[in-house]
């Protein structure tokens, strides 16, 4: 008996959840697809129910989510998905997580603690996905808690090239919030025309999350446009406190750089009166208009993801995104 040969072929498929439609439409429209339509609805007592309104067999998916506030509901959200894509026979599952959730749970700080981060990747590998795509972990070891490739993409590369073309023919120090990302700053640096660098020496209350206090400049910042980054801004206050100890040792003016706007209250009114110059951040998150202010700029990440996506479809280099440092 001969084999029967067939014709191979690669179909792209995207989907979104519910929490960020406006990104995943907007990836789609760079990929030039559209977001496979599906019934999703919420029953009264909060259960999840999903169903895809075409075949998705043999389809190479990628299940986009970001993760706002819900953060429990959007994520059991992506694992149904996920979940529907493995039993409706998707030859490759992907799950874009712009924000990857519980990334600052990465490790135990004291005893009987969870990781948390770890639980979420157990929880992707357990729905489905053979691999991840994401946005600037908090901590780049984050990507060894799956069990299957990590494509690791990386926001500075968004904000740096506004900086560039806004901002080149300043005098320009690059500023960490802690010391813990005095590496990240150097690349930064490096990458807005080798930039010298100041970092922000704080104190952390472990017991206390979301409050630190900001106590000195490390570098020299005097006279200087201060660029200050971050991978994230939560509540804002370290952030707000770190641009009022900049103005205090001397620079001319503090511009704030971050890839996700969690911006959770008090963080719009605090970054508002704040005086940094701007405060510039990409939607990995949705930030609605009652979040948003004068001086706060929001750069798309779409682009990014769909170049990232192509090349996974395309079995290319997504590191090629990057110079190779992916």
């Amino acid at each position: 008996m001969s084999p029967k040969s067939g014709t191979p072929k690669k179909n792209l498929m995207l989907f979104s959840g519910r929490s960020h439609v406006e990104l995943a439409e907007e990836v789609a429209k760079n990929l030039n697809v559209t977001v496979t339509p599906q019934t999703v609805h919420t029953f009264a007592n909060g259960e999840i129910y999903v169903r895809y309104q075409e075949s998705v067999r043999g389809t190479d998916a990628f299940v986009i989510q970001s993760f706002s506030p819900p953060i429990n509901e959007w994520l059991m959200e992506q694992l149904i998905m996920i979940d529907a894509l493995k039993r409706g026979s998707a030859k490759r599952i992907t799950a874009i997580v712009p924000f990857y959730p519980y990334s600052r749970q990465d490790k135990k700080h004291k005893g009987r603690e969870p990781i948390s981060a770890r639980l979420v990747a157990d929880l992707l590998k357990t729905a489905g996905a053979d691999r991840i795509l994401t946005v600037d972990l908090h901590t780049a070891q984050i990507q060894g808690f799956f069990d299957g490739p990590v494509d690791h993409l990386h926001g500075q590369n968004v904000l740096a090239d506004y900086i560039n073309e806004h901002y080149s023919d300043h005098d320009i120090t690059v500023v960490s919030p802690d010391s813990g990302r005095v590496r990240l700053a150097e690349k930064w640096a490096q990458q807005l025309g080798d930039r010298p660098i100041a970092f922000i020496h704080k104190t952390r209350d472990p017991d206390t999350p979301n409050q630190a206090v900001a106590n000195r400049v490390v570098g020299d910042v005097k006279g200087r446009l201060c660029v200050l980054i971050d991978d994230m801004i939560d509540t804002g206050g370290t952030i707000s406190k770190a641009v009022d100890a900049l103005l205090d040792q001397g620079a001319s003016d503090v511009v704030i750089a971050t890839t996700h706007g969690i911006l959770s209250d008090p963080a719009t009114e605090r970054l508002s009166n704040s005086k940094a110059r701007e405060v510039i951040v990409t939607n990995t998150l949705p930030i609605p208009e009652e979040k948003r202010f004068p001086t706060m700029t929001v750069l798309s990440i779409a682009p990014l993801l769909a170049r990232a996506i192509q090349e996974v479809f395309e079995d290319g280099s997504v590191t090629s995104l990057f110079d190779g440092s992916a």
